[in-house]
């Protein structure tokens, strides 16, 4: 089977997921034209998160031909936590669990449902709304900004330096794109500078201050470089926008393209969290990662050499038949559902729990207040292959 990354088929962006089940069938372990592999069993995927020495998270190397050296946006992506491997890993990734600990998502649930109701109500008599605009992109910006203590008036250029930077990140990119995104970087730093300073002048409480908990470091004395402090700032701010957007829009295209599972939800409200589990798995807002070969293995009958650049396509897992019954079937009472939406092993998703947090309370007051709310003619697809969801989502409520 052929199928190349860098040159996708027709309709491939809109729907993937007949090619992926073509790739699961055929092809889960597939050479393309540059030398990486791609890879979509769930099984070979669970396998390599699992495994951090034989499978690498740092991008160094891939991303060096891809932005340049010099440039803005490979200064990020080669310090962000998610491209790194201990010792740099360990230490922020401590630092950030702590600060999102249970108790800690539970402190911010009242936030989180007031912040919700607010959006709303201000929806509330319009003629027509966009689920994605005034609604699902909204929230992540500020529930992210609350952890950093982001000035609610400072947070207007977040999501649009957040969408540029994350852009880049696709597996083929057009010289504007790669422009846009290191003026994001840029800009984005710039910003931080200026936040970290006053941060240090006045500090926050670091039970709630993530930035405060950054810049002080470990109890044990451990501190973060200036450049790695801001750039995974960056990190978190981008990390809970587009996925959890895209995780709340996505949720509320699929109840309305599926209206027995919306009547499952408004008869038994207690199936929620089984909805978002669902929707995770079937239009996982994440659809790739990647990982690099620490030294050559062999992945489903297929040698592959060290240092070869590994695509794990997520998209293709969540839809294995091996671990799925009938997967292409949307079904909020799915059980077990061992989706791979966050990842897995070591690098799983330190925002796992306030996603799925927000998902729950976002999508659940939007039904309880608009039960019959419907999608109109004009949704429009985030149009990338990396991230799945929507630019757009006009509704009636």
């Amino acid at each position: 089977m052929q199928f190349d990354l860098s040159h996708l088929p027709d309709g491939f962006r809109e729907d993937p997921f007949p090619v992926y089940a073509e790739l699961l069938a055929r092809a889960p372990v597939l050479r393309q034209p540059d030398g990486s592999v791609l890879i979509c069993r769930h099984a070979d995927l669970d396998r390599i998160y699992r495994d951090t020495n034989l499978f690498s998270s740092d991008k160094t190397r891939v991303f060096a031909p891809v932005f340049g050296r010099e440039s803005p946006l490979y200064a990020h992506h080669t310090t962000s936590l998610v491209f790194n491997d201990p010792p740099l890993h360990t230490r922020v990734r401590k630092i950030m669990t702590s600060a999102l600990t249970p108790r800690a998502i539970a402190r911010m649930e009242p936030g989180l449902v007031a912040a919700v109701d607010a959006l709303l109500d201000d929806m509330a008599g319009r003629q027509q709304v966009d689920l994605i605009e005034d609604f699902a992109a909204a929230i992540p910006v500020q529930i992210i900004g609350n952890l950093l203590d982001v000035p609610i008036g400072e947070r207007g250029p977040l999501r649009d330096w957040s969408l540029a930077i994350l852009g880049a990140l696709e597996p083929a990119l057009s010289q504007p794109e790669l422009d846009r995104g290191n003026r994001a970087v840029e800009e984005f730093l710039d910003y931080l500078r200026d936040l970290v300073a006053r941060r240090r002048a006045a500090p926050g409480d670091p039970e709630t201050d993530v930035l405060t908990r950054l810049i002080n470091g470990t109890p044990e004395g451990e501190q973060l470089s200036e450049a790695e402090l801001l750039h995974n700032c960056i990190f978190i701010l981008n990390a809970g926008h587009e996925t959890t957007t895209n995780l709340i829009g996505n949720t509320l295209a699929l109840l309305d393209d599926h209206p027995e599972a919306r009547v499952q939800l408004l008869e038994d409200p207690g199936k929620m969290a089984g909805a978002i589990e669902e929707s995770l798995r079937y239009l996982s807002p994440n659809q790739f990662g990647n990982r690099e070969t620490g030294a050559a293995v062999e992945i489903g009958g297929v040698e592959i050499a060290a240092g070869t650049n590994l695509h794990l396509c997520i998209g293709a897992a969540n839809r294995d038949p091996e671990v799925f019954a009938d997967p292409d079937r949307f079904d909020i009472t799915r059980k077990p559902n061992r989706h791979l939406a966050f990842a897995g092993g070591p690098h799983v998703c330190v925002g796992l729990s306030l996603a799925r947090l927000e998902g729950r309370v976002a999508v659940g007051r939007l039904l309880a207040r608009h039960p019959r709310y419907a999608l109109e003619p004009g949704r429009k697809p985030g149009g990338r292959i990396r991230f799945r969801g929507y630019a757009a989502l006009p509704a009636r409520l």
